[in-house]
């Protein structure tokens, strides 16, 4: 199916199929210490699922997740995650069981930046399965998407403190630098 150029976005997808670089529908993978997930894209009846997380974290994790304190994430907040569409907003979940019900154990995301073909991007972990290597396998289906979407370059600005995060993205071939505008941050760049 083709369509014309002028329902086609910047990346050359068609409007009408903003999926149309959304390859697979889930992955069975499984971590370093041998624990199974379920990796997906986030869909909007993982609403609460989304809520919950995001209100389990540590105090830290939200900090440094989203470089801001808060006890309970706000709806406006839950609104702007929830706000895919697998193109230009694009997010991954992490899904595992636990007493009998699929509960979200980590999410990785990007949003366009309205730059050149760029995305910006995070990663956060449930505190309990962290250092299993989930955060990196989550990055890796964010930026093989990323790539597929016609994205060049990621980003992420993180707190300058967020050792764990560095280290993730180094790994992944991030490239870091002081926040010129604010020296309590990092920004990660990573050609695509």
């Amino acid at each position: 199916m083709s369509a014309d150029k002028s329902s086609q976005s910047d990346h050359g997808v068609s409007a009408e199929a903003p999926f149309g670089a959304l390859e697979g529908t889930h992955w069975i993978e499984s971590l370093n210490d041998g624990a199974r997930v379920l990796v997906r894209p986030l869909r909007p009846d993982d609403r609460q699922r989304e809520e919950t997380f995001i209100n389990r974290l540590s105090p830290e994790s939200r900090r440094h997740r989203f470089l801001d304190t808060f006890k309970q994430a706000s709806p406006a907040l839950i609104d702007q995650l929830m706000d895919v569409d697998n193109f230009n907003h694009m997010a991954f979940i992490a899904l595992a069981h636990d007493n009998g019900e699929l509960r979200e154990v980590g999410v990785s995301r990007y949003s366009a930046t309205g730059h050149d073909h760029q995305c910006e991007c995070a990663v956060v972990v449930a505190d309990d399965w962290r250092q299993r290597g989930l955060a990196e396998l989550l990055m890796q289906h964010l930026i093989e998407q990323a790539r597929k979407n016609g994205f060049r370059q990621m980003i992420s600005l993180d707190a300058a403190e967020d050792q764990p995060m560095h280290e993730l993205l180094r790994a992944l071939g991030f490239h870091s630098q002081r926040d010129p505008q604010d020296g309590n941050q990092v920004i990660h760049s990573r050609d695509l």
